[in-house]
């Protein structure tokens, strides 16, 4: 074990965050946090580092285990060394050993002395030992897959933002691989790119990690168990977040259901007592009765405690059939171009997500869209009947910080009673009193959220969203998705958690080369639009090689030129479409090769359809009590369900490349 907890107990004055929990984390593990809002998650690794010590019980940390913990209040930190140099700072020990190698250099080279000689000597051995002569490279190859470019790597520290300044610690801390990282919330701070890739990197590192996020597809592709922070208790649930949620789902049917059983047989007692209380010779067994009620340990009732209040849109007017056209429009910010004679039409109906890497200029677009960003030229043309409604952090600004937050909502003319705008605050994590706060006394998360609730309580029939769930903790994330989803009117938004965008998006925009490229499908269909798109790019670069031979001499007299000829044949196979399309003989071969991949296509359908219902029948088995509760059974079941899911993208794959050679060579059978 490297850390955890043993029956712990911490409370902040009156209230407990957790009570008697027990928690161990082992070698290896990846461990998402999660829970509401406000219910603990970043107190509990406070308490794992020793910032905050329990009320009662035992925080567990192994003597040789080294904790990274990545947290908000490491922004507090400023100096003026590049960006470089504070990452190397995760090698500490080789930065003194460099010193180290170059003070006993001159030494050696001052007075040849052999004993200065072996220490030069063991000096070089543990640079070499500890991988001294990689650390440039491998610490530039961090900072550049978290999103910063050669250029920048000199620049100092201090001049960068907060969020960038979040991703060179967060670099200098997998630098230093500690046995535990701690990570809370990551990717609050991290473009797309930069999450793919700092999820391919934890996949692979020999550490255990604990993560406080609340990016499903994070913990999705992360995690291997879930730790959940639910009125005071610690539930632990092995396995992804899609796995908790169902998990959780049945755990609460099964209590719910005993919990009911329970109170069933404490009526019956009950009506009993009160019924022989009354007579003399039924009062002993009254009185045994209810002693037995008494020592009951009573189960709690399973209800989930949260917000369940709907976010409802009201739109007022229907607009035209287009909303906002750009025409050859450009933007520059001096000689960084962000888009260049682009043009792009938003329709009624659309949910468009913009995404892609920072700095591309997504949120520069999104203003420009507003008309409230100017651009170098072209032409932005707003439609008939349009009520906007534009929500960014800049929006901040906008609000009275002398009104409390319910008189903020009060001035948005929604003509929503007060009980139903306390109703909407619940969702945006404002409950009870909190709508009675000032605007001023606000944190900046609060006030992003109050901002955000004003724009959605407004009757606008479109919504220009800038990363809207920055703030928001899962559930409420869920009931935006279900709001945004129920909305008649149309939606703009800019957002890097994937699970958002794939539930509320039905077309994607990226900018590319400077130009807005659109992608008429969600957000899933784009990954694998993009994955097919990647892997014919790489295909075609393969046979381009493969075709810049050496130009070869003509055949020498007397040599057989059917060679020639078949080589002449091999390159026309190879060459793209546009350029050659040479007539193919209908004869024997050409039916036989199209009747073998026929019927290597319909055995591939049929192993497909056997383990699809082979996993289906393992995910059944997973979330059966008598399997999960069985750590073998558990563990058994769980290999052969991840074997069966590889086999299935396998055979997918396969059966993608017998459907296109298929289809292949049909065309040319047309041709």
């Amino acid at each position: 074990m490297l850390a955890g907890f043993q029956n712990v107990t911490f409370e902040f004055g009156a209230r407990a965050i957790v009570e008697e929990a027990t928690w161990h984390i082992q070698p290896g593990e990846r461990i998402g946090l999660i829970g509401y809002n406000g219910t603990g998650k970043s107190t509990l690794l406070k308490l794992l580092v020793g910032e905050y010590q329990p009320s009662a019980g035992t925080v567990e940390r192994s003597r040789t285990t080294s904790i990274g913990y990545l947290h908000q209040d490491l922004l507090s930190f400023d100096t003026n060394d590049s960006i470089l140099q504070v990452a190397l700072g995760a090698f500490e020990r080789v930065l003194q050993l460099e010193k180290e190698i170059e003070e006993i250099g001159k030494e050696l080279e001052r007075t040849g002395d052999e004993k200065t000689l072996h220490e030069y000597t063991d000096r070089l051995h543990e640079l070499e030992t500890l991988g001294g002569y990689n650390i440039h490279h491998k610490t530039e190859e961090v900072l550049q897959g978290l999103g910063f470019s050669n250029t920048e790597l000199q620049k100092p520290y201090k001049q960068f933002s907060g969020g960038w300044r979040m991703r060179v610690l967060l670099a200098k801390m997998i630098l230093q691989q500690p046995d535990l990282l701690l990570l809370d919330e990551p990717t609050n701070h991290l473009d797309l790119p930069s999450i793919e890739w700092l999820e391919k990197y934890l996949l692979h590192y020999q550490g255990s990690v604990v993560i406080v996020s609340h990016d499903k597809y994070f913990l999705n592709r992360m995690v291997t168990k879930i730790v959940e922070v639910y009125q005071q208790q610690l539930h632990i649930y092995t396995g992804n977040y899609d796995y908790y949620e169902k998990e959780k789902a049945i755990r609460i049917e099964m209590q719910q259901k005993a919990y009911e059983n329970q109170q069933d047989y404490i009526r019956q007692n009950e009506r009993l007592i009160e019924r022989f209380r009354a007579k003399a010779s039924k009062a002993a067994m009254a009185q045994s009765l209810m002693k037995k009620l008494d020592k009951l340990d009573r189960i709690e009732d399973a209800e989930l405690v949260r917000p369940n209040i709907r976010i409802n849109f009201r739109v007022d007017k229907t607009p035209g059939r287009v909303l906002v056209e750009l025409h050859n429009v450009s933007k520059a910010f001096g000689e960084n171009v962000i888009i260049e004679n682009s043009s792009v039409e938003i329709d009624r109906g659309d949910k468009i997500a913009l995404i892609g890497a920072n700095g591309k200029g997504k949120s520069t677009l999104l203003r420009i869209i507003a008309g409230v960003e100017s651009f170098t030229n072209g032409e932005r043309k707003w439609g008939h009947n349009v009520e906007e409604s534009f929500y960014a952090q800049h929006q901040l600004e906008a609000l009275n910080v002398n009104n409390t937050i319910i008189d903020e909502m009060k001035e948005c003319g929604s003509q929503m009673t007060e009980l139903e705008l306390r109703g909407l605050l619940g969702c945006f994590l404002f409950s009870g009193d909190d709508s009675d706060k000032k605007i001023k006394i606000l944190s900046g998360g609060e006030k992003a959220r109050v901002a955000l609730a004003k724009t959605i309580v407004s009757k606008a029939n479109f919504l220009m969203l800038d990363e809207p769930t920055n703030h928001l903790d899962m559930h409420s994330c869920d009931l935006l998705i279900e709001a945004l989803n129920k909305y008649e009117g149309s939606i703009i938004l800019v957002s890097h958690d994937r699970y958002f965008v794939a539930k509320t998006a039905n077309k994607i925009w990226e900018i590319v080369d400077h130009q807005i490229k659109e992608f008429k499908g969600g957000y899933e269909e784009w990954v694998a639009w993009k994955e097919r798109m990647a892997k014919a790019e790489a295909e075609r670069k393969k046979s381009e090689a493969g075709n810049q031979k050496p130009e070869s001499k003509s055949p020498k007299s007397g040599q057989n030129s059917s060679s020639t000829a078949t080589e002449k044949r091999k390159i026309e196979a190879t060459a793209p479409a546009s350029d050659i399309r040479p007539p193919v003989p209908i004869n024997k071969e050409f039916k036989k090769e199209l009747q073998k991949q026929q019927r290597l296509f319909q055995q591939l359908e049929e192993k497909i359809a056997g383990l699809k219902s082979e996993q289906q029948k393992l995910e059944a088995a997973l979330s059966d009590p008598a399997v999960y509760s069985d750590k073998t059974k558990f563990l058994e079941a769980e290999t052969a369900y991840k074997k069966a899911s590889a086999e299935l993208v396998s055979l997918n794959s396969d059966y993608e490349k017998a459907f296109e050679k298929i289809v292949e060579l049909e065309e040319k059978a047309a041709g």
